[in-house]
């Protein structure tokens, strides 16, 4: 059976890396290799969207990063326990108009045991900003 290392049960390093890994690959904006973190019936709700299965996933990345351009990511472990990860994150982008935003958020993620994300539910807010206030670049 394939695994996605580090796998549960985590401590704090690895569950450290784990969320490392999931910012490094979402900074990437390849939905393909994003998905490939997540079971093929992942579970995700997403601000008020339900998404099902690793397809789902990529769709709904490939809309994502169509519309929010120069995409950057910052994500910082929130708490973990054997097979989950809690982490609080901020990315700032801007849409086809120019307007910079910068979203805040919370996710709770729940990992099978071969490391694979099976659950993930994201709480996020935008908020306006002025390029010249941009703090990820």
């Amino acid at each position: 059976m394939e695994q996605k290392l580090p796998i549960p049960p985590f401590n704090f390093e690895t569950a450290t890396l784990k969320v490392q890994m999931a910012e490094d690959a979402w900074n990437t904006k390849d939905p393909e290799k994003v998905s490939l973190a997540y079971t093929i019936d992942t579970e995700w709700r997403n601000r008020d969207l339900f998404i099902n299965g690793r397809e789902e996933v990529k769709s709904f990345l490939t809309a994502k990063w169509e519309k929010e351009l120069e995409y950057k990511l910052k994500k910082e472990l929130w708490a973990f326990t054997d097979n989950k990860i809690a982490v609080r994150f901020e990315y700032e982008w801007h849409g086809h108009n120019g307007q910079w935003y910068r979203s805040y958020g919370n996710e709770n993620w729940e990992f099978d045991e071969n490391g694979f994300m099976k659950k993930r539910f994201a709480s996020i807010n935008d908020l306006k900003i002025d390029e010249k206030n941009r703090r990820l670049k």
